[in-house]
């Protein structure tokens, strides 16, 4: 019940300055957010990967108002990919990207996001690895879907989110399994209307279960962006009846969440990635991990009061 109330925080700019301010927050963030510069991360993903996983990066922030700012976020990530050209670590170390920090929202929006986006995807290959574009809120994926598409024919690796509690989400599903697309499927972290979303959790993880197996049928590489277990063990059974082996769909999980089940996977043999955010600007990225999971609030909660 609180989850919407957090997604409205996590656009207003008065929660923005209190949480910010409160001397019990940066502990909390660095749980989820384990850096703010490429300094800081590449220690974090030399551990990660040492320790069997993967990762996909993503340089947090969403709230661009200028063209410069885009453009500095285009610049950010390829800072990352020439960092992360030293670690030669191919495709176990790829990146996440939302087409917002790429100028998505501003005046003539589409064509300065894919104008932006596509250096770095150019970049990502030419060091062995590739990009996923991020899912955000209901009125932008049109836009990120036609990004990929045009992406794809010249990066056809180049992969995208679809969220399982959008009722569109099954249809889009279906084209992405036909034209050999790597999707990953998560539940959907945005506040959305209930003319364009399942509100209920069950009715989300029945229409998970539903899309997922459509992807495990097709053509593409499914990736299970998911905490619950339940799910991690449907996916599995999916993915068997499907005649899929382990190197044909991987599982995806937030850092800080779950620590010990990305060992466990990835000891069973499972490709097993871990989604890392790092960056200065990590509140809106913040407070969705807050409204995805009760506990991980009760986590923030009991920190301000421990700390109080």
């Amino acid at each position: 019940m609180l989850g919407p109330v957090i997604l409205a925080a996590s656009r207003s700019d008065r929660m923005r300055r209190l949480i910010s301010a409160a001397p019990v927050t940066r502990p909390v963030v660095d749980r989820f957010i384990p850096g703010e510069s490429v300094d800081d991360i590449i220690p974090v993903i030399r551990d990660l990967t040492g320790n069997g996983l993967e990762v996909t990066m993503d340089v947090v922030g969403e709230d661009i108002t200028t063209p410069e700012q885009a453009t500095a976020a285009r610049d950010a990530y390829l800072e990352l990919i020439g960092r992360l050209a030293e670690l030669e670590l191919g495709t176990r170390a790829e990146m996440s990207v939302k087409l917002s920090m790429f100028g998505q929202a501003l005046p003539g929006g589409h064509e300065l996001a894919f104008a932006n986006v596509r250096p770095v995807v150019e970049a990502a290959a030419a060091i062995g690895t590739t990009v996923t574009l991020d899912a955000e809120d209901h009125t932008t994926l049109d836009s990120m879907f036609a990004v990929h598409e045009e992406l794809r024919k010249d990066f056809p690796q180049t992969g995208c989110v679809i969220q399982a509690y959008l009722f569109r989400t099954e249809d889009d599903a279906r084209r992405l399994a036909a034209n050999g697309s790597r999707v990953r499927l998560v539940k959907g972290a945005y506040k959305e209307p209930a003319s364009v979303a399942y509100q209920q959790k069950h009715e989300i993880d029945k229409a998970y279960v539903r899309i997922l197996k459509v992807l495990m049928e097709g053509e593409g590489y499914p990736m299970i962006g998911s905490h619950d277990p339940r799910l991690i063990t449907i996916a599995q059974e999916l993915a068997r009846r499907a005649g899929r082996k382990p190197a044909e769909y991987e599982f995806q999980m937030l850092y800080g969440i779950r620590g010990d089940e990305h060992l466990r996977l990835a000891a069973e043999g499972h490709r097993m990635r871990v989604y890392t955010a790092y960056g200065t600007d990590w509140y809106g990225y913040f407070m969705r991990r807050l409204a995805e999971k009760p506990a991980n609030l009760q986590f923030f909660v009991r920190s301000m009061v421990s700390k109080g």
